[in-house]
């Protein structure tokens, strides 16, 4: 019987392994259109689908709008003849039938299936309607070696207490705060915003917001949990922002081996709560924004 998770974090370990992080990806080539989404729904793909669909965009799509088979018959087109399409995967909850209780649990509680299916770019198909086929762009203006002012207004929108000062970048749980070192110290603007982005995903796991477990020390299994959390959700906001991702897990990839090798599930569990922190970010804007208004 095929194990779906052994097989995905296989591939993530193998890239890792071979010094590739698949998360770390040139966007700004590619404004608007990084963050994977289904084509026909709009719907954005989210937890390890994310990072999945990245890899498999190093084919050269331009854009990153996917959809199944029947989809792309749906909106009036068809995949070309010969195209291997793209794997993604979905948490199902399986309840046995006569056992459900009140409260929709089973004794045993529901087991929890991984569903495979495939979709395919956009690119791979012909015939779909420009609506589906054809991604929206964000026109991206910045001043080379300036604060971007979109990601600078996202960040201030989430309330984050945020001090530049000398020293190393981190999230202090203690004083509920993130400390940076000053912008210009930085090599790059995409420098500087991977990093703060990373910070801000440590800010989204303290008690009175997310509640993730900051309870494990540099080298064992929950700091680097931890820290592949940052990581990820410093990639999609990355992505969502056009800035160029960059990696500050150089001192953390053996680690994350490790943990993959020893949890087939680790990395699903990760990119979930990455997304999460994501979309707790975006929420707290959204609030600010409604506020205001």
């Amino acid at each position: 019987m095929r194990n779906l998770y052994q097989e995905v974090t296989e591939r993530i370990a193998h890239q890792l392994e071979t010094g590739v992080v698949p998360w770390v990806q040139p966007w700004s080539t590619h404004p608007g259109s990084a963050m994977p989404v289904n084509a026909l729904t709009g719907h954005r793909y989210t937890g390890c689908n994310v990072v999945l669909l990245w890899m498999a965009a190093d084919r050269g799509w331009p854009t990153a709008r996917f959809l199944t088979l029947k989809q792309a018959n749906a909106a009036g087109g068809k995949v070309r003849k010969g195209e291997h399409g793209s794997k993604v995967y979905f948490v199902k909850q399986l309840y046995s039938k006569g056992d459900t209780m009140r409260d929709g649990k089973t004794a045993s509680g529901p087991v929890t299936m991984l569903r495979e299916y495939t979709v395919f770019n956009v690119a791979q198909c012909e015939g779909l309607r420009d609506s589906v086929a054809i991604g929206k762009e964000k026109p991206v203006t910045r001043v080379a070696g300036e604060r971007d002012i979109v990601a600078e207004e996202f960040v201030t929108a989430t309330g984050a207490r945020i001090i530049e000062a000398g020293g190393s970048a981190h999230y202090s749980v203690r004083d509920d705060l993130v400390a940076m070192p000053p912008f210009k110290s930085f090599h790059t603007v995409s420098d500087y915003y991977a990093v703060l982005f990373h910070e801000l995903g440590h800010w989204t796991g303290a008690k009175s917001r997310l509640d993730r477990n900051f309870a494990g020390r540099f080298g064992d299994a929950q700091y680097a949990a931890e820290e592949l959390v940052a990581e990820l959700t410093s990639a999609f906001l990355c992505a969502e922002f056009a800035i160029d991702g960059v990696s500050s897990s150089a001192g953390y990839i053996a680690d994350w081996i490790k943990l993959l090798r020893h949890d087939s599930k680790a990395f699903f569990t990760a990119a979930s709560a990455a997304t999460k922190a994501a979309e707790y970010l975006r929420s707290t804007v959204i609030a600010e924004q409604e506020e205001a208004a």
